[in-house]
């Protein structure tokens, strides 16, 4: 741990969260939208279904820790919708089960601190053509179609509002865009960077949009190390400095 302490915001997942600071993610988005504001870090985990997240939760998410996340972002289901597989191996969690592990893993989060925010992604779609065309020999058949990514989105969209928790509508939220199929995705299920785009809007709606206290999104967060300084460059008048800590230049988009 190094200091000073910030905000503490954690992406857990599978490999939508593993590769979130990959081709443009969405979580690499975010560190920089939040840089000297919260530290961003993944628990991401390719592959992992809601079942394997549950039996981890202690170890990822310690109750007795001193520190403890202001925002935990989750994202599980793609691998969950899976259809099943005959020999009964594989991520496939048949949707019932789907929905109690969603619960326990609210549960649990809301139990470490009374200050911890929560948000839950839903099931984005799929490119299933895509999909196909980058599915490796090595693999036995997958089943990935839309429809049940659809089926495991709404799931947990209801979920969500039973628990009075905050859910991002990912199945919808992507697909309004018209090219979203080639667009989003760089494999058919894996977002590209373009993908990550919606997801970072979505969730900095949400995080304006909260009546949460302190809020949490960027813009009302303080920033740290922000004084004025003669260390500073040196401004046209030649005696003042100009003070850099809140520019946004940079970015290719003016995040709201």
């Amino acid at each position: 741990m190094v200091g000073p302490e910030r905000p503490l915001f954690v992406l857990f997942g599978s490999s939508i969260v593993q590769l979130s600071f990959s081709n443009g993610g969405w979580g690499a988005i975010l560190s920089d939208v939040y840089a000297r504001k919260a530290d961003i870090i993944t628990r991401g985990y390719y592959g992992w279904n809601s079942r394997r997240a549950v039996q981890i939760l202690d170890q990822v998410f310690p109750k007795d820790t001193a520190i403890q996340p202001s925002l935990v972002i989750v994202y599980f289901g793609g691998n969950d919708s899976m259809g099943a597989h005959s020999s009964g191996l594989g991520p496939h969690v048949p949707l019932p089960e789907y929905i109690e592990n969603m619960k326990k893993i609210a549960i649990h989060l809301k139990n470490l601190s009374d200050n911890i925010r929560i948000i839950f992604l839903s099931c984005p779609p799929v490119n299933e053509a895509k999909l196909r065309e980058n599915t490796s020999s090595y693999f036995s058949e997958l089943v990935r179609t839309n429809e049940l990514c659809r089926i495991y989105s709404e799931a947990c969209i209801e979920l969500c509002r039973e628990m009075d928790l905050k859910v991002i509508d990912l199945w919808t939220a992507i697909q309004k865009r018209e090219d979203w199929s080639n667009a989003c995705f760089t494999d058919g299920v894996h977002l590209s960077a373009e993908g990550s785009k919606v997801v970072v809007e979505e969730i900095l709606k949400v995080l304006k949009q909260a009546e949460w206290e302190p809020s949490l999104h960027w813009k009302s967060m303080p920033t740290e190390f922000s004084e004025d300084s003669p260390y500073d460059l040196v401004a046209a008048d030649g005696k003042t400095t100009i003070n850099p800590s809140e520019w946004t230049f940079h970015r290719e988009i003016k995040w709201d």
